[in-house]
C-alpha cells in the first residue's frame, strides 16, 4: 500500500511539473504574425536581417490652423491620433482630388463631362464612341457618387469626404496637386482650394501631403520651386504633413506623379547633397516619393536621390510596380538602399467610362475581395506606409468615397451592392486597424 502511494505521489509531482512546464514555455512564445484567417496561403515575409528603417510617422503638436508650431514639437513619432471619427492612422495615406465642378458652384461641370479619350491607334480608335459625358444623369465614371456629381468647392462637400476619410482611418489625404495657373488637360486650375482643405482636414485631425502631378514644362528646377512655394505657404498650418526620418528630423512629404519623365541626372541636381541646386540639408529639404512603374525605374530613382517609391496604379498586373508578386522585390531593394517603399492598393480598377478602349485593365471589385487581396499583398512586405489608390478618382473607378445605385435610360451604373454605401470605408478602417496591430508585433 506504501508502495502504490509513493508511485501516486511521484505521478501527481510528474503531472504537476508538466503542466507547470507547459505553461511558463507558452508564456514565451510571441504571439502569432498571421491573416492566414483572412487570405489562406499568405504568410507574412520575415524583416530582412530582422531590422526596420528607422523612419517612422510624425504627429505633430496641435496648432492653430496656419500657425507655427513650438520648436521641437515633431520630434516625438507615433502612428496615430484620435479624429471625430475614430482612431485614424498617419501610416494610410490614401490619393484626393479637387478637380471636380458643377453649375452651381462653379457654373459648368468640370471632369463630370470628362472626353471619351480616343485610343492612339486610329484603326482603335475607329471602332470606339467619341464624344464627352453630359451630366448629371451621364458622367465620366462607371460609378455614381452618393452626393451627386458635386463641385470640389462646395464647403459641404468638403466637410463630408473629411468625414468619410476619417471614418475610413486613413490620416493623411494626399492632395493631388499642380501650380497656380495649372490644370489637367480637362480641369480647371484649383490650386486657390489648397487652404480649405487644410483647413477642413484639421477639423478631423487629418494631414495633407502633395502628389506633385506632371504639367507642361515640369522639371527639376520647377518642382524645387513648387517645394519652396508649398513649405512657404502651408508648411506652419496644423493639417501640413510631416514624416519623421531615420535621423530624428521631421520633414514634409511630396509623391512625385510621373518622376520618370525627368531623367535621373537632372533629379540629383536637386536631391543629391553635391547637386547644382541641392534641397538636400535646406529649410526645403523633405521626402520625395517617386512613382515605379517599369523594374528599371527602381534603380533610376535610387540615382536620382528620391527617398522611396511608390506604385500608385490600382491594377494588379498593369505595371511592373502594381503588380503584387513584384512587391517582395521592390520591398528588398528598397530595404538594401534605405528607401521607403510604399505599395497602394485600390479596391478595383475600371476606367471605360473615359477609355472604352482599355477594358482588359479592369479589376472586378468581386464585393471586396479584391481590395482585401491586394491590403494582404502589401502587408506580406511590412511597409511603414500604405497608400490608398484612391478616395475620389471616380474616372478610373477606385474610389472608396460612398456611391449609390444609379439605373437612367441609357446607363446602369455599378454600386457596392449587396453591400451599403460605406462598404470600402469600412473595409480600409478594419485593414488600417490590422496593419497596426501587425506592426507592433513586427517591432517586438
Amino acid at each position: 500500500m506504501a508502495r502504490l502511494r509513493r508511485r501516486a505521489c511521484i505521478a501527481l509531482f510528474l503531472f504537476t511539473l508538466f503542466i507547470f512546464g507547459t505553461m511558463m514555455g507558452l508564456r514565451t512564445l510571441k504571439p502569432s504574425d498571421g491573416f492566414s484567417d483572412l487570405a489562406p496561403g499568405l504568410e507574412l515575409l520575415p524583416m530582412p536581417g530582422g531590422k526596420m528603417d528607422g523612419r517612422s510617422v510624425s504627429r505633430e503638436a496641435t496648432a492653430s490652423p496656419g500657425q507655427p508650431r513650438p520648436a521641437g514639437s515633431n520630434t516625438k513619432a507615433v502612428l496615430f491620433n484620435s479624429g471625430p471619427e475614430g482612431t485614424i492612422f498617419y501610416d494610410v495615406h490614401i490619393f484626393y482630388y479637387t478637380c471636380y465642378g458643377n453649375p452651381h458652384m462653379d457654373g459648368k461641370y468640370i471632369h463630370w463631362d470628362h472626353i471619351l479619350v480616343p485610343h492612339w491607334d486610329p484603326k482603335i480608335a475607329s471602332s470606339y464612341p467619341r464624344g464627352r459625358h453630359m451630366p448629371p444623369e451621364d458622367i465620366g465614371s462607371s460609378f455614381y457618387p452618393e452626393l451627386h456629381p458635386y463641385s470640389s468647392r462646395d464647403p459641404d462637400v468638403l466637410e463630408s469626404h473629411m468625414e468619410q476619410i476619417g471614418a475610413s482611418a486613413a490620416g493623411v489625404l494626399v492632395l493631388s496637386w499642380y501650380p497656380p495657373g495649372l490644370a489637367d488637360d480637362n480641369g480647371e486650375p484649383a490650386e486657390d482650394l489648397v487652404p480649405a482643405v487644410l483647413d477642413a482636414a484639421y477639423r478631423h485631425n487629418l494631414k495633407v501631403a502633395f502628389h506633385i502631378q506632371p504639367y507642361r514644362g515640369r522639371s527639376d528646377q520647377s518642382v524645387h520651386d513648387n517645394i519652396k512655394y508649398i513649405i512657404d505657404r502651408y508648411g506652419d498650418h496644423g493639417a501640413f504633413y510631416k514624416f519623421t526620418s531615420s535621423t530624428g528630423k521631421s520633414l514634409p512629404l511630396f509623391y512625385i506623379y510621373d518622376s520618370y519623365l525627368t531623367p535621373p541626372e537632372s533629379w540629383s541636381e536637386f536631391l543629391t547633397p553635391t547637386g547644382s541646386h541641392s534641397v538636400r540639408g535646406s529649410a526645403y529639404d523633405s521626402i520625395f516619393i517617386a512613382l515605379i512603374v517599369e523594374e528599371r525605374h527602381k534603380h533610376d530613382i535610387l540615382a536620382g536621390g528620391f527617398d522611396g517609391m511608390y506604385t500608385y496604379f490600382a491594377s494588379n498586373g498593369f505595371s511592373f510596380g502594381s503588380s503584387h508578386h513584384n512587391w517582395k522585390a521592390i520591398k528588398a531593394f528598397c530595404d538594401d538602399n534605405n528607401l521607403l517603399f510604399i505599395p497602394s492598393v485600390g479596391p478595383g480598377y475600371i476606367d471605360t467610362s473615359i477609355r472604352p478602349w482599355n477594358n482588359h485593365n479592369t479589376r472586378n471589385r468581386v464585393n471586396g475581395r479584391y481590395y482585401e487581396t491586394a491590403l494582404q499583398a502589401a502587408l506580406n512586405v511590412r511597409p511603414e506606409i500604405i497608400a490608398i489608390t484612391s478616395f475620389n478618382e471616380w474616372h478610373e473607378g477606385t474610389q472608396i468615397e460612398r456611391a449609390m445605385p444609379k439605373k437612367t435610360v441609357t446607363r446602369v451604373y455599378l454600386d457596392y451592392q449587396p453591400h451599403g454605401p460605406d462598404h470600402y470605408l469600412e473595409l480600409t478602417r478594419h485593414w488600417a486597424e490590422e496593419f497596426n496591430k501587425e506592426k507592433e508585433q513586427w517591432l517586438m
